[in-house]
């Protein structure tokens, strides 16, 4: 027999016996397709994919990663973090209020709000303030303040007695406040009154709705009453004292203050500007006229 006939005797006998296993071990394990999830018959050709699946997966596992040597790290990305934004300071939150629901221009403030600004100016400058006061309000709470001249508190009482004269340089009024003299001589002038006309205020008492029928009780009333006046543009703001009726409705303006009140909201050259005009309720007269400061968050 020549070499090639002998070499495919073999193969037959190989086959034949491949065969006679397979058959066998189907014979003898009838479930192991089933149990191994492939055909026993194929299983070389599932090896090899096998083989080749973990040879792919290994290398990729193994292969670097591009891209992650360029990550920052942690502590770069927490400094780029923008900075938490401080609280609001008690003014800031007040101004907010007013832009929000008054609005930037004075007008008549709804009612509803009322309770809410008392509430948000007696915090920011810690002053009991109140939009109504013992069933008295004014017209307007919200609007246009103007620079007043000094008032003469005695008869004979001058210029040169107020102040230096930077305090001086708007004049003394050549009359007398809707009260009058605030003493009947110089000598009977004490400290209180002196404070009353320096941080005076006026008010448009002469157009109250019912000024005409209760003109005696409300005059009496609204003498000397104390009243916070507060910059609605930069939070200044002055505890201060009605001691005169006005200003006149043809002016535009609705309220007016001392030299010294307008110098404190405004600075020298402040003549008129926009204001809350609020009651300070102080029944045990506790609490002194001039300017009070904004609370501060960090005290």
């Amino acid at each position: 027999m020549d070499s090639a006939a002998h070499l495919q005797k073999i193969r037959q006998n190989l086959k034949s016996a491949a065969l006679k296993g397979k058959h066998d071990f189907i014979t003898r394990h009838p479930k192991a397709d089933s149990v191994a999830g492939f055909p026993i018959g194929k299983i070389r050709e599932h090896s090899l994919k096998l083989l080749s699946a973990g040879v792919i997966g290994g290398t990729l596992l193994m292969a670097p990663v591009s891209g992650l040597k360029y990550l920052p790290k942690t502590s770069q990305q927490i400094e780029k973090l923008p900075e938490p934004l401080p609280p609001m300071s008690p003014w800031g939150t007040l101004k907010s209020f007013v832009e929000d629901k008054l609005g930037k221009a004075p007008n008549q403030i709804p009612r509803e709000i009322e309770k809410q600004l008392e509430q948000k100016v007696s915090e920011t400058y810690n002053i009991p303030a109140k939009v109504s006061l013992e069933g008295e309000r004014l017209n307007l709470v919200y609007g246009l303040i103007g620079a007043e001249q000094h008032l003469r508190r005695y008869p004979g009482d001058t210029l040169s007695q107020h102040g230096s004269l930077e305090d001086q340089k708007e004049g003394i009024a050549p009359g007398l406040g809707a009260w009058g003299y605030f003493a009947p001589s110089k000598e009977a002038l004490d400290e209180s009154l002196i404070e009353t006309e320096k941080w005076y205020v006026v008010a448009q008492t002469l157009y109250l709705p019912d000024w005409g029928k209760r003109q005696p009780y409300l005059k009496n009333w609204y003498k000397y009453r104390k009243m916070i006046v507060i910059n609605t543009l930069n939070g200044k703001a002055v505890v201060g004292a009605i001691a005169d009726a006005g200003p006149a409705a043809w002016t535009g303006k609705h309220f007016g203050g001392s030299p010294e009140v307008m110098d404190h909201l405004g600075g020298a050259r402040y003549k008129k500007g926009p204001v809350l005009f609020l009651f300070v309720d102080d029944p045990d007269n506790k609490i002194p006229l001039g300017p009070v400061e904004a609370e501060d968050y960090n005290n």
